[in-house]
């Protein structure tokens, strides 16, 4: 009877890959997905995605016929959703390379069933903020004359290497170029499994050509750990430095609550906060769409949850240490900032992304929330919901009230400013969709390797009972 008792390790540290499944269970769930019929569910969302990602282009299609004036910016605040929403999905990208490369790095496994999925969003999110500062420039045809170092005959000068913003244009490509890279290597084994499950001349063509000529030999899987090793390394500092180079926006410039060292580390733990959010929001969808319970299980879900609550903690100590040196430095101008900010006239801005960024992530300290699909989802969408307010919040109130009480004004999005960020929905979700429709959204290979181990684990643990 010995061996029929449950292990109480078990409850403390559940297994990654549950349900008894073997390793040809793992390639035939992860298969079928790309190889069955999509689900209703999967229908509905293309017509919601769809939709809105013709939104987009109509909007950039109607900006670029008529002018950036179209947008809500105004003076003084220069920049408005444009560059909030910029912000925003560049944040939202964080989450993939951390989860990828980072806990690879440390070897941490519950990675595996999410790192593909968290990965594909990186890429998807830094396309939607790609579009922002793209579109800002008011001429996008003109826009690698202005960006990139190359000679030209419309300027008759270089660029301002000086400049954040030029800075940020080698930075988010940079960042999406390795992520990118990174995303796949590590689908070229799964790729070769698909290719040779294909049944259909198209499908094992064009699987063959993006697996490279994968063959599974002991020397492809050396290179492909090297390769993926040295990609990994690469990644880890583009997650420090990104969303700290895009921080430096704001943080070299003079302005009162933007000119601060803060910046940098407080922009990274917010960005890693509502990738995190981003992808349980997108997890738990699909764990439930494709009945993927046993491969992504609770103990991924509650492991993100409390990366979600130590990042909320990091942010919220940011947001105190900001009004702590805005009184303690007895600089008039910083004090007025942060307390326009909280009571002047977009106080229902700040206190939404103190609800959202630092009280609701408490509720993750209490095991019955981060174990609840539910209550884990609409956190998640309230943290997404919090961080988009930070960002607006640092832009606006920090532009519309300056020196001059006589130039202050008050932004307003127009409809313009609306369609574009909801087309960006549509476009991420379109391409989320139609990846996790036409490609392995789960590592089949890294799972696999997961299961050996707990399988060695198992067999070991049941010998020493006897």
């Amino acid at each position: 009877m010995a061996d029929l008792a449950i292990d109480p390790r078990l409850e403390l540290n559940p297994p990654l890959v549950q349900g008894g499944m073997t390793y040809s269970d793992v390639t035939g769930k992860i298969s079928s997905i790309v190889e069955g019929k999509a689900p209703k569910q999967w229908w509905i969302a293309m017509a919601v995605a769809v939709p809105l990602a013709g939104l987009l282009f109509l909007c950039l299609g109607y900006l670029v016929a008529t002018g950036i004036g179209v947008w809500g910016n105004n003076s003084p605040v220069g920049w408005g959703w444009d560059i909030t929403n910029f912000v925003w999905w560049i944040g939202i990208g964080h989450a993939g390379t951390l989860i990828s490369a980072i806990l690879f790095l440390f070897r941490q496994k519950w990675r595996t069933s999410i790192n593909r999925a968290a990965e594909a969003m990186t890429l998807f999110a830094v396309a939607c903020a790609a579009i922002y500062p793209l579109f800002h420039t008011g001429r996008p045809w003109r826009a690698a004359y202005w960006l990139f170092p190359l000679p030209n005959e419309f300027l008759h000068m270089w660029q301002n290497f000086r400049s954040p913003l030029m800075w940020d244009v080698f930075a988010v490509s940079t960042y999406g170029t390795v992520s990118a890279l990174f995303w796949f290597v590590g689908l070229v084994p799964d790729l070769a499994t698909l290719r040779d499950r294909s049944t259909t001349p198209l499908r094992k063509t064009i699987y063959g050509l993006l697996s490279l000529g994968w063959r599974g030999s002991a020397t492809q899987w050396r290179h492909y750990e090297l390769a993926y090793l040295l990609l990994a390394g690469l990644s880890t500092p583009l997650v420090l430095s990104v969303h700290s180079i895009v921080s430096f926006d704001f943080a070299t410039s003079l302005l009162p609550g933007w000119h601060t060292t803060i910046f940098p580390p407080y922009f990274v733990a917010g960005a890693v906060f509502s990738g995190f959010a981003m992808v349980v929001t997108l997890m738990t969808l699909a764990r439930w769409i494709y009945g993927l319970e046993n491969l992504i299980t609770m103990k991924h879900l509650e492991n993100m949850c409390k990366v979600m609550l130590a990042t909320g903690m990091i942010v919220g100590f940011a947001y105190g240490t900001e009004f702590f040196i805005a009184w303690y430095s007895n600089n008039q101008y910083e004090r007025f900032i942060f307390l326009n900010r909280a009571f002047g006239p977009y106080w229902w801005a700040y206190w939404s992304m103190i609800t959202c960024n630092v009280i609701a992530p408490q509720f993750f300290w209490f095991r019955k929330f981060r174990t609840s699909i539910p209550a884990m989802f609409v956190l998640s969408i309230f943290i997404n919901i919090g961080m988009w307010f930070e960002r607006f919040v640092i832009i606006a109130t920090s532009l519309h009230r300056d020196f001059l009480p006589s130039s202050w004004g008050y932004f307003t999005p127009t409809w313009v400013d609306i369609g574009t960020y909801l087309g960006t929905f549509g476009l991420f979700l379109t391409l989320f969709l139609l990846f996790l429709r036409f490609l392995p959204s789960i590592a089949i290979s890294e799972v696999k390797g997961v299961l050996h181990q707990q399988v060695s684990a198992g067999h070991a643990a049941h010998g020493g009972s006897h």
